[in-house]
């Protein structure tokens, strides 16, 4: 998995039992060099050259997850044999499930010829020719491990874009985008300090609340949108965040306010759609951010907000495995995707596959 975050690669590995049930049995991560990271980010909007560009990006992301996968199977003392399959997400560039498409870059076929291992990829497009958004696919997956039969869960996405999964005893499963999350607090802090990401959200913690830009952020269209509903860099980015500024804010105090937003945008959502949940679970790259995580605890009151941890798989890896189980959904057949969360018109056999 590569997410919206540009951050690097997430690879999991996961067992499953003949029933299904996956075990998490290890994790590799490489991160992007800056080049690369600046180079995905470019390929976002349209420029010059960008289906050649898009293309040896792509090839350039699938030598790295290669590489992911090799560190992988040495720290698991595995040889490729032992693997049945990869599922491979890529990097996605563009999300416009309105105009009925969907974008993630990376050379399926080089991988398979690279890892010598089966490859799935290419999730997204099926969902969405099926008149779904194509996303969010993991509460498929977070129903299959996560769900309680007594207690209402929700599971919080803190990725580059936030998103919710509603589980509730005996009721549809639902789940949709809330919209940004690590995606403009890191840009915000890289632009201003250099640094990758906010540690712990302790620049954040510095500043102070900037009401006014916080209620101008919150009128964003795609927050009033019923679900089902899906967004992304096309949507959330700074370009839009520029739109928003006046000069005299202090870089602090909006990456204080974007933390605020970030908060907001979920637990307004879990207020709407799932107001009944008595226990919440964080996972994703955002699980770590201690300014954002607080403010979580903090508007859901004295309900329980844990780390996915607490569940079997630590936070940094649920969408990495996630993808391991969409990709068995594939090989055996079996639908991957939620009508109730992505609004296609049925269940459906997700991604393709190129054997090994």
């Amino acid at each position: 998995m590569s997410g919206t975050s540009l951050d690097g690669v997430d690879a999991a590995l996961v067992c499953f039992t003949c029933d299904g049930h996956p075990t998490f049995e290890g994790s590799h991560f490489l991160p992007f060099s800056e080049l690369l990271q600046h180079e995905l980010l470019a390929i976002n909007t349209s420029g010059n050259n960008e289906i050649e560009r898009s293309a040896l990006l792509a090839n350039q992301l699938s030598k790295l997850y290669a590489a992911c996968i090799d560190g992988l199977l040495e720290n698991s003392r595995l040889t490729a044999s032992d693997i049945t399959a990869i599922g491979c997400h890529g990097q996605t560039i563009r999300h416009r499930p309105e105009l009925g498409y969907t974008s993630q870059i990376g050379n399926a076929a080089l991988l398979a010829e690279l890892t010598g291992i089966t490859v799935v990829s290419d999730f997204r497009s099926r969902d969405i020719a099926a008149g779904g958004e194509g996303a969010p696919l993991v509460p498929a997956f977070h129903l299959a491990l996560f769900a309680d039969p007594r207690v209402h869960r929700v599971i919080i996405n803190l990725g580059g874009i936030s998103n919710v999964t509603d589980l509730p005893p005996s009721n549809v499963v639902t789940g949709f985008d809330c919209g940004p999350a690590n995606l403009l607090l890191d840009e915000w802090v890289h632009r201003h300090t250099g640094q990758r990401y906010d540690k712990n959200g302790a620049w954040a913690s510095t500043g102070q609340l900037i009401p006014e830009l916080l209620q101008s952020m919150l009128q964003h269209p795609f927050l009033h949108q019923l679900p089902p509903k899906s967004t992304g860099r096309d949507t959330f980015n700074m370009a839009w965040l520029s739109s928003q500024l006046i000069s005299t804010y202090a870089p602090a105090d909006v990456q204080a306010t974007l933390v605020e937003f970030a908060a907001r945008c979920i637990v307004d959502a879990i207020n709407q759609y799932a107001k009944s949940a008595k226990e919440f679970y964080l996972c994703g790259g955002g699980a770590h951010n201690t300014a954002l995580t607080s403010r979580l605890q903090e508007l859901l009151g004295d309900r329980k907000v844990l780390l996915t941890d607490e569940l079997g798989i630590a936070a940094d890896w649920v969408e990495a495995a996630a993808f391991a189980w969409l990709a068995r959904q594939t090989l055996i057949g079996a639908h991957g995707n939620l009508p109730a969360v992505t609004g296609a018109s049925g269940g459906r056999v997700l991604g393709a596959i190129y054997p090994a």
